[in-house]
């Protein structure tokens, strides 16, 4: 699957020793609305150029703990360089709400600042760094 998941959720209840949750989220309109399951181990941040320019704190969660609640005719993608990342964002507010990964294209990254309820203090934010990638 090369789209962002639109099949039911089958998270698991537990990834290592915490309960997943499941986290509402939407871009600003609610033209794209999805639910992650996630147990938040980290965030992530991002130094290539695109993630730079969109501010992007993530958590990355595999496409069997995200379900995609609108239709994905809501979402545009945008790819660039290798064309292997899969970035979305809302049609109607740009807001980018999630992108399928390129070294693991099984995974999406969440936009933390998309979803309800989450308190993101205490979580690890760990710097990756796309910009050196080939």
């Amino acid at each position: 699957m090369t789209g962002p998941a639109h099949a039911p959720s089958q998270a698991p209840a537990t990834v290592g020793s915490r309960p997943l949750q499941i986290y509402q989220g939407a871009c600003h309109c609610g033209a794209v609305r999805f639910e992650i399951s996630t147990d938040f181990p980290e965030l992530t941040t991002c130094d290539c150029s695109i993630c730079r320019r969109k501010n992007a704190l993530m958590v990355k969660v595999h496409e069997s703990h995200f379900r995609l609640l609108t239709d994905p005719s809501a979402l545009s993608e945008y790819q660039f360089h290798t064309h292997t990342a899969r970035h979305y964002f809302c049609k109607t507010c740009g807001i980018y709400p999630f992108h399928r990964k390129r070294v693991t294209p099984d995974h999406l990254g969440i936009n933390v600042f998309c979803l309800e309820g989450v308190d993101l203090q205490g979580i690890p934010v760990r710097q990756t760094v796309g910009a050196g990638m080939p």
